[in-house]
């Protein structure tokens, strides 16, 4: 039986590589893990939100889950996305990943028709009796409408339903409030892009976003300092990815262009060829922010 690995450290939200026609692309999809852990990755998660989850059938998420465990074959830890709005599906999408080798699933809450959270706290029960392998909650209120507060994700911690947690908020106060409440019992991944650094030095135990999917070496380079207790070195080491955050998250016009169509770029531009673009009805970025984005890149060296 395949050891389980605690997932920890920089995890990026790998993107999904489609082919041209918009298949699933098996080889790209290696190069770019392979780049992935050369470039930092401590841990991998694939088909969550960065990796396009919402634009795959059900058939085609266990293909990309059954194919990044058994191409990683336990390098590192994989925590893989299997939440559905449905118990039901929910429960055998993770079936499948922890028996194709995931050592972690990533559950979003139910989105769309916002149940009580009477209901998603049963939700994430039913989930553990049918599990062996951690439960990471996806704790984001901006795709799912709503969050668990910290409370509850105490309740899910001491009741052994959940071990970890991706808060995606943006907020690092939310790391901050878990790790006071739930210390060890918990691992708390910061799980947004624009305060990783804060994140990082109230205790998070890792940084799993879209960020780490596309500027792996520079996520892991403010992780390292922040882990080493040097606030100056953190500070300096996310000031060099500042101008591109204030890039990615402000500079848009009528909400273009689209963040997975900037993170597709900002692969394609440090030589992943092969990246292409994100599922219709999303596609190419547009010739003025690829040079944006080229400039962006070169003044981070």
């Amino acid at each position: 039986m395949k050891e389980v690995k605690k997932a920890y450290g920089i995890t990026p939200a790998s993107m999904t590589i489609w082919n041209a026609d918009q298949t699933y692309n098996k080889k790209g999809m290696e190069k770019y893990l392979d780049w992935l852990l050369a470039n930092g990755a401590q841990s991998i998660s694939v088909c969550g939100s960065t990796g396009e989850n919402i634009a795959m059938n059900m058939e085609e998420q266990r293909e990309i889950i059954g194919h990044v465990c058994d191409y990683l074959q336990g390098q590192v830890p994989l925590i893989c996305g299997t939440g559905r709005y449905d118990t039901l599906n929910t429960v055998k999408m993770s079936r499948y990943a922890q028996e194709s080798g995931a050592d972690c699933v990533m559950v979003i809450l139910p989105f769309y028709l916002k149940p009580h959270k009477k209901a998603v706290m049963q939700h994430f029960r039913d989930l553990r009796a049918a599990l062996d392998i951690d439960i990471m909650i996806y704790n984001n209120p901006w795709f799912a409408g709503y969050e668990l507060t910290v409370p509850e994700i105490k309740e899910l911690v001491d009741d052994g339903t959940i071990q970890s947690i991706k808060a995606a908020h943006g907020d690092p106060n939310r790391v901050h409030e878990l790790k006071f409440h739930c210390a060890d019992s918990l691992t708390v991944f910061y799980g947004h892009d624009y305060a990783a650094a804060e994140g990082l030095l109230c205790g998070a135990d890792g940084w799993l976003s879209g960020f780490p999917a596309v500027l792996p070496k520079q996520c892991r380079a403010i992780q390292d300092a922040a882990f080493s207790g040097d606030v100056k070195a953190t500070m300096e080491a996310q000031n060099k990815i500042q101008p591109y955050i204030d890039y990615f998250f402000h500079d848009k016009v009528n909400e273009e262009p689209h963040w997975q169509e900037i993170c597709k770029y900002t692969l394609q531009a440090q030589g992943l060829d092969f990246a292409g673009l994100p599922r219709r009805p999303l596609g190419e970025l547009d010739a003025e922010n690829k040079k944006k984005i080229d400039k962006l890149l070169a003044d981070m060296q």
